[in-house]
């Protein structure tokens, strides 16, 4: 269990801070980013719960996915190495097929979509909205991240040293799912109050 007894610890102010497996790296590497902006990703959901008069049944959906994003952020700052001490929390590929299960089913009650849509309607569909660009600024987090360690665990003398290794790549496409669903979850935010906000081309000047 984690156990924090004391919010600051002072480690991080020469600018480096410690991976999943005790390993040192810069504040700007860019696995950090990743899940930083995963985090940030969990904080926006958490303010559409609080504030945004959602369904229940998609409070509960998005509350599952908070705690998710929790274990993505962990799997993101462990690299892949091909042992370990103790087994470390991964994504897994049924995490990704819940969430294209949970947008054809939300999908399945809503018109069919015959423009673009503006952000806005309800306060539960705006702060959805917002969550879903945040979730695609940490899906091209990772990525980047995987661009830069690649997909394949440390092996040999590299295994030995913190903070070497590879990154997941079911990270990133649980968050590009993620945005579809956000996108989605945005639109039944807004099917009782009206529906959506339809893009007007050309700015609705004509």
């Amino acid at each position: 269990m984690v156990n924090l007894t004391r919010i600051y610890t002072r480690t991080g102010d020469a600018g480096t801070t410690a991976l999943g497996d005790n390993g040192r790296t810069h504040k700007t590497d860019l696995r950090l980013a990743a899940y930083a902006d995963t985090d940030e990703t969990n904080s926006t959901i958490g303010v559409a719960i609080s504030c945004g008069n959602l369904p229940i049944e998609v409070q509960e959906t998005l509350t599952r996915i908070q705690n998710d994003l929790f274990d993505v952020g962990a799997d993101l700052c462990m690299p892949l190495k091909e042992s370990y001490e103790w087994e470390p929390l991964r994504v897994k590929a049924e995490w990704i097929a819940e969430l294209e299960a949970d947008c054809d089913r939300y999908n399945e009650g809503l018109e069919p979509l015959r423009s673009f849509i503006l952000p806005g309607g309800t306060p539960g569909s705006a702060h959805l909205h917002v969550a879903r660009t945040v979730c695609r600024r940490a899906e091209r987090a990772a990525w980047a991240a995987i661009e830069a360690y690649g997909e394949e665990p440390a092996s040999g003398e590299r295994a030995e040293t913190k903070g070497q290794g590879g990154v997941n790549p079911l990270t990133a496409k649980y968050l590009n799912r993620l945005s579809d669903l956000l996108f989605i979850l945005g639109r039944v935010a807004n099917d009782s109050a009206g529906g959506d906000v339809l893009w007007t081309p050309g700015g609705g000047r004509e």
